[in-house]
């Protein structure tokens, strides 16, 4: 007999009362395994007790920085990291990020955004099945099945015969030659190569990318014909970065992963 699958295994780090019992009730109710704590120490040792796929964790604790925790788990486990903020300072945002954060998401936020995201994370991470959607490899837009690896971020990225190096953020084109890219270019392909074959909405990128770069609204289509211009063969008619009318951006192409 087929063992039901279990659902996914989730933390709440916040120490605010009322936000954490209203995160807890609501992903509870969407299928998902929900504890939550109110304090660094507290987490520390959750953590250290349980086996968490992912954990949603406040960076303004009354005992603790979030940013220490987040820099600690990624050290030390195999944990997906969403920040909880309300601050407002893009230096904190990109601190998250940078020390190993899968995602961030400011307050005020909604719960549905919180579960988006969370189901992001994990599909990314290969936690699909326990988010709900379906196990293995992932089929993408362009019918490709790109296969899900669950481990630390991996140093670069194999595509179409390119290669992006995540460390020196150096792109080398099929013949070998490197190909300077600005930093919203990276940000952008980075992006789309971590989800290769999903619809991805300009507001999706923009809340990607915010945290690195001045980019706002059409000025994403911008970014995404400047990095057509130096990826396609023929920026007008593009094999690679796809257009999906009235929805988003996809990356028609099979990736892979090149880990440390």
């Amino acid at each position: 007999m087929t063992q039901p699958k279990q659902p996914l295994a989730i933390l709440v780090v916040d120490d605010d009362d009322a936000l954490r019992k209203l995160l807890i009730d609501y992903l509870t109710g969407h299928g998902l395994s929900v504890t939550g704590v109110g304090t660094a120490t507290e987490a520390v040792q959750a953590v250290a007790r349980q086996d968490y796929s992912l954990v949603l964790l406040d960076l303004n604790l009354p005992d603790g920085d979030g940013i220490d925790l987040a820099r600690k788990w990624r050290a030390e486990a195999n944990i997906a990291i969403i920040c909880l903020t309300g601050r407002l300072e893009e230096a904190d945002r990109v601190m998250g990020l940078e020390l190993g954060a899968d995602d961030y998401i400011t307050k005020p936020f909604s719960l549905r955004e919180v579960l988006a995201r969370i189901r992001a994370v994990t599909r990314r991470a290969g936690g699909a099945a326990a988010a709900g959607e379906p196990a293995g490899e992932r089929p993408s837009h362009s019918g490709v099945q790109v296969p899900v690896t669950r481990g630390k971020h991996p140093r670069a990225y194999r595509f179409a015969a390119w290669g992006l190096n995540l460390n020196t953020r150096r792109l080398t084109s099929p013949e070998g030659k490197p190909v300077s890219l600005t930093n919203a270019e990276f940000n952008l392909l980075a992006v789309f190569l971590g989800t290769p074959g999903r619809i991805i909405s300009r507001e999706q990128l923009l809340e990607r990318t915010r945290a690195f770069d001045d980019i706002y609204d059409r000025a994403i289509d911008v970014q995404i014909l400047r990095l057509r211009r130096k990826l396609e063969a023929d920026a007008k008619n593009p094999k690679l970065l796809c257009t999906e009318r009235g929805v988003g951006y996809f990356l028609n192409a099979e990736v892979e992963a090149l880990w440390e």
